[in-house]
């Protein structure tokens, strides 16, 4: 079977080492009420080959790249529609599943951000992500308030998900290597339906609070919040990157309460 190439433009790095791949499958935990699982970008199938073989996972696969497509046609020609070309990002995952679903990939690193804001998007059915992002993005998924890596997607996943930081994966076991390092999270969702506030205002406090992250939050909120009616907010004297999902929560309904 002619192997499929990797292409810079869909920034494919495909994965090579099995054993990686098996300690990324055993990442997922199916006991986490959901037997649905969505592999994005298979590739040449290295992942998926565990993934099949594993007794009640229902899998399906999805690849925007037509080679790739083709490829695992003939390689799991019993998929049939559960192997699926398409655009990830513009997947309706409503219409494709029913209930919850797992997400597992080696996530091409050039929309890994994108990835997860469609994974927030669907929140209400995503129940758990496992997945390889350049380690800088890992990092970043996972920061705590008061680091340098904490920001706005940090603050976004949070408020949903549980954000573990799983292990490194070095360069050399992927084909062709990243010139970067690479790292595996795992996302589990959490028992927030909704947020204790107006949710598409928080998002907009998020964004604007770490879009000026070297200034204060009462400086940097100053199109969003009345100053005079908050002036005895002790948290817009801090940075965003100092604040929890509990502070901007905070933030965020004391906003709507003094507009």
């Amino acid at each position: 079977m002619t192997l499929v190439r990797a292409k810079k433009h869909l920034g494919q790095h495909f994965l090579t080492d099995k054993n990686i791949a098996a300690k990324i499958v055993d990442s997922l935990r199916p006991e986490n009420r959901y037997t649905q699982v969505l592999e994005v970008g298979p590739g040449m199938g290295i992942l998926s080959d565990i993934l099949l073989e594993r007794a009640g996972y229902e899998v399906s696969l999805i690849d925007i790249d037509t080679e790739s497509y083709e490829f695992l046609q003939k390689k799991y020609p019993k998929l049939g529609e559960k192997l699926i070309n398409a655009d990830f990002l513009a997947m309706d995952f409503a219409a494709t599943f029913n209930g919850p679903l797992g997400i597992i990939g080696n996530f091409p690193y050039n929309i890994s951000s994108q990835i997860l804001f469609k994974v927030l998007d669907n929140r209400s059915q995503v129940v758990e992500v496992v997945g390889m992002f350049q380690k800088e993005v890992a990092e970043r998924c996972a920061a705590k308030a008061g680091s340098k890596e904490y920001g706005i997607l940090s603050v976004f996943l949070q408020a949903y998900y549980k954000v573990e930081y799983l292990f490194t994966v070095k360069a050399g076991v992927f084909n062709p290597p990243p010139k970067v390092l690479s790292a595996v999270i795992r996302l589990t969702r959490n028992e927030v339906a909704n947020l204790d506030c107006d949710e598409k205002l928080f998002w907009q406090v998020v964004k604007a609070g770490f879009n000026q992250r070297r200034k204060t939050l009462r400086n940097a909120l100053s199109s969003i919040i009345n100053k005079e009616k908050m002036t005895g907010e002790p948290l817009l004297d801090l940075r965003a990157e100092r604040l929890t999902v509990a502070d901007f929560v905070k933030i965020t309904q004391q906003v709507t309460a003094n507009r």
